[in-house]
């Protein structure tokens, strides 16, 4: 048994079976200017690739926790050696 359910269209595509012109060139330009505000939405962009990111460190350190101890120990010492050398041009 087969249950017809309408597709999701995604907002930056124009649905199927549009006859009328004037609808059909509303949906192309609502469609054109989703994918716009999609592309040229930097920070909502960045902020979904930092929650990715964030996402697979948290798994990798569930799956290891030695090696996200060690990883974080080395940020830490980056930082200081960096704030420190920063401070020692800085004084001289």
């Amino acid at each position: 048994m087969s249950i017809d359910r309408p597709v999701p269209v995604p907002r930056t595509a124009v649905p199927l079976g549009i006859t009328d012109p004037v609808k059909s060139a509303r949906a192309e330009l609502k469609a054109a200017l989703a994918a716009i505000e999609v592309k040229a939405n930097a920070p909502r962009r960045a902020s979904e690739a930092v929650d990715r990111k964030v996402h697979e460190v948290r798994r990798k350190a569930q799956q290891n926790p030695g090696a996200a101890a060690a990883a974080v120990a080395g940020v830490a010492s980056l930082v200081g050696l960096a704030v420190w050398g920063i401070v020692r041009a800085y004084t001289r």
